[in-house]
């Protein structure tokens, strides 16, 4: 029983606004949409899907307790095209398990974290 592949969908509060971060500061593209139900964006071989809040009046703001992990192979220069535009979780670090990596947070607060392995001496 194979998968394909993984698309999350992620609630938000304004459609244009996620749809106009992911297009300008992310340099996805806007692959399919229908008004403000939903939209998806793709760059490369990364997707994402947005809805709109579905439960706005139990959970008032959106959240999610993960992140979305990107890996690249070019994690340096994103760093340097990414840092003075977003607002940053945490700074481009080498990790111990042989990670370098970064994470921002989109506009409406989700967790992005992009990630390239290491050589581990």
């Amino acid at each position: 029983m194979p998968f394909n592949n993984l698309t999350p969908i992620l609630e938000v509060e304004n459609m244009d606004k996620t749809i106009t971060f992911y297009e300008s500061i992310l340099d996805f593209k806007c692959i399919g949409r229908e008004g403000n139900d939903w939209a998806i964006v793709e760059k490369d071989d990364v997707q994402l899907m947005f809805s709109p809040r579905l439960f706005q009046d139990t959970y008032p703001n959106t959240y999610m307790t993960g992140s979305l992990y990107i890996r690249t192979d070019n994690i340096d220069v994103i760093w340097q095209i990414l840092k003075d535009k977003v607002s940053v979780c945490y700074p481009i670090e080498n990790f111990e398990y042989g990670m370098r990596e970064f994470c921002i947070y989109d506009i409406n607060g989700y967790r992005l974290q992009f990630g390239q392995e290491t050589k581990i001496n």
